[in-house]
């Protein structure tokens, strides 16, 4: 009865690990004569570690992460113009703690997105609300809250992530209307969180992306008064991939 009882218990208090552990928990304890206190340690830290992994799970899902990147699976050889070592310091999240941001500046295809998302895994997994969004569906949005009269809204669940990765800043110029609403997010987020940018435009085209470079300029004051701006050039990997398959002639 204790033995179907501690079963059930289990499965209704969703300590599942634990659940599929005991039976082989309590058969090696046994052999092994493990005492009491070591066994339930053992189940626990189990149990521990299994809800710590769904958490983090859970938690990439609602980033919103096109795909999984890590700094390991990242080809610092391949571009020598980053600094590796500048990279592992930002992995250290001492940026976001101290409400900082992270521009990765290069043209298409030299691992800019990769890092941002690379950070944005680490973030997650140290517990801080992490959002990913592409620089053109940002502004579809917010233009379209602006229109509906819901912009504060919007804006307001923006406020809610530690970090902000805004990817691909440049491909598509933003309308008057977007950009004014994206000047309004990057405000309200000044000093308080941290937003990390990707954009294969130099800040001196800004003024070009917003169609004006009174508000380029107000937005970029803010994004860079706390910022460390990574500059990689360097040749695309998705080119090298070509290469390799004999897609593109080598020079």
């Amino acid at each position: 009865m204790e033995y179907e009882r501690a079963h059930a218990n289990l499965v209704k208090l969703k300590l599942n690990a634990m659940e599929s552990l005991l039976d082989n928990t309590l058969e090696l304890a046994s052999k092994e004569s493990k005492s009491t206190l070591e066994v339930l340690d053992f189940l626990l830290e189990e149990e521990r570690k299994a809800k710590e992994t769904h958490l983090v799970d859970t938690r990439m899902r609602f980033a919103g992460f096109p795909s999984r990147k890590t700094l390991d699976s990242f080809d610092f050889e391949f571009q020598p113009s980053l600094e590796k070592k500048l990279v592992n310091d930002l992995a250290g999240l001492r940026f976001l703690y101290n409400a900082e941001n992270v521009v990765f500046l290069g043209p298409p295809g030299v691992g800019k997105t990769h890092l941002a998302i690379a950070l944005g895994m680490e973030a997650v997994r140290k517990g801080f609300p992490v959002h990913f969004v592409n620089a053109g569906t940002l502004m579809e949005r917010l233009a379209q809250a602006e229109r509906e009269g819901k912009l504060e809204y919007k804006i307001r669940g923006y406020l809610k992530f530690k970090l902000l990765i805004i990817d691909e800043i440049g491909y598509l110029p933003f309308s008057s209307e977007a950009a004014h609403s994206f000047f309004q997010l990057i405000s309200r987020r000044y000093e308080k969180s941290s937003t990390i940018f990707t954009s294969n435009k130099s800040y001196g085209e800004w003024g070009e992306i917003f169609n004006d470079t009174v508000i380029a300029s107000a937005v970029l004051d803010r994004i860079l008064h706390h910022c460390t701006t990574v500059n990689i050039r360097g040749e695309s990997y998705r080119l090298k991939e070509r290469r390799k398959q004999g897609l593109v002639p080598r020079q």
